[in-house]
């Protein structure tokens, strides 16, 4: 498609210029669409959910995090600052409202329904992205394959009862012998029971797929406007006529809000609820050196990625619900770095070279909000992609779009409809 100049009322203005916000926007233009983005941040800002991750994508990791065994560890985990799903309690009413559905969402059943869903938007999301990649962002895409580490009997066992599930919906994932570890890792320690590799696991270099991303859009005609907060709506009726920023007001004819945790604040201002909850997560990036994998890993009990960058690597987990927080708090970092020794007892953690917490915008059932706003007419959401964004973001935004644009949708979005949970009550 040939760049057209963006106009500065264009026909759709999406808010927010993460991966979620981006891949809207590529969806939108490549329909047509004449699309301006607004960020109160740069495009790959440090502060920003998408800025400091590990970037993982692929079919691995496609398990909600409401799961059935997971009540049980609630308590120990809620007086577990170190643990893997941390609840710090407050007294909020959102927070109890988003516990009390999480907790319903807890059962085999709906287990196995958000995996199918999730499974589907990581399956499709993934293509999306080799296609995306394969130009000039053929270097921000690294696709070798994941390998899922256990570091016990048990939870080798577990993770080799999924395979035939796994392979039966189109994952490749199998078990790896020791021999075949070494030869795919040679030089790294690994103090584990056994492996598994999905052969399709993929990562982005983060931020600069973000950057490179955005360069792409500007090159198609879409306006990427940052340092512009939204500051307000003009309203009328069931439509929104301007949205207010602080480099000027814009009137587009539809708006997204696709603004990561500040969608809840910014829906909120239209009277617009969403059952929505900022989840923190950590990441540490440590100087590489001898016992650095080549390959992205999943410690499995652990929930911690590995994310190799070169001359870097980058280790993430933990989710936590403390509001809008974003402290890094040392006995979180020294937690996760302890796991990452467990499992890899060779790899240098001490020369940290850049700590990060950044907030996922979670919902109870793990799948995202996809849909139109309450009563309006012309205003769309696409947030609530957690801990797995990356992944989720390209299908999303192509979903986004699909609604905008009246075409019949890839997956059926009554399943990210945003008044979903009020439904079920």
């Amino acid at each position: 498609m040939t760049a057209t100049p963006a106009r500065h009322d264009p026909d759709v203005l999406v808010i927010g210029a993460g991966v979620v916000g981006l891949f809207c926007a590529w969806f939108l233009r490549a329909a047509g669409h004449t699309v301006t983005v607004v960020d109160r941040g740069e495009v790959g800002d440090p502060a920003a959910c998408s800025a400091g991750n590990t970037g993982f994508v692929g079919t691995q990791g496609s398990a909600p995090l409401a799961e059935p065994g997971v009540p049980a560890k609630g308590l120990r985990w809620l007086l577990d600052p170190e643990s893997p799903f941390h609840v710090r309690p407050r007294p909020d009413v959102g927070l109890l409202a988003w516990l009390w559905h999480f907790r319903r969402y807890c059962t085999e059943r709906h287990a196995r329904a958000g995996f199918e869903v999730l499974l589907a938007l990581k399956q499709r999301g993934l293509a999306i992205l080799h296609e995306v990649c394969a130009g000039d962002l053929a270097d921000t895409l690294t696709a070798r394959g994941m390998v899922l580490a256990c570091q016990t009997e048990q939870g080798y066992a577990q993770a080799r009862r999924g395979i035939p599930a796994a392979v039966e919906r189109g994952v490749p994932l199998r078990e790896l012998d020791r021999a075949e570890l070494a030869r795919l890792e040679p030089g790294v320690d690994f103090a584990i029971a056994g492996a598994l590799l999905n052969e399709e696991g993929a990562a982005l270099r983060i931020p600069a797929f973000l950057v490179g991303f955005a360069r792409a859009l500007r090159e198609r005609g879409v306006e990427i406007i940052t340092g512009a907060e939204v500051r307000g709506f003009e309203v009328t009726g069931r439509r929104v006529r301007a949205v207010r920023t602080s480099q000027g007001d814009l009137r587009p004819a539809e708006v997204v809000i696709a603004a990561g945790v500040w969608s809840l604040a910014c829906a909120r201002t239209l009277g617009v609820g969403l059952m929505l909850q900022p989840a923190k997560g950590y990441t540490v990036t440590v100087a590489a050196g001898p016992g650095t994998p080549t390959r992205p890993l999943l410690l499995s009990e652990g929930k911690v990625a590995v994310m190799p960058l070169g001359d870097r690597v980058r280790v993430g987990g933990t989710l936590e619900l403390s509001g809008l927080d974003t402290s890094v708090s040392p006995r979180r970092v020294d937690g996760i770095l302890r796991t990452v020794r467990a499992y890899l007892p060779g790899l240098d953690t001490d020369r940290r070279l850049h700590v990060w917490s950044g907030l996922r915008p979670c919902t109870p059932d793990s799948l995202p909000l996809i849909g139109r706003a309450g009563a309006y007419g012309n205003v769309s959401v696409a947030t609530g992609h957690g801990h797995i964004g990356m992944g989720l973001a390209p299908a999303g935004g192509q979903l986004l779009a699909q609604l905008i644009g009246g075409v019949p949708p890839d997956l059926p979005l009554e399943t990210f409809a945003l008044d979903r949970f009020g439904r079920t009550r």
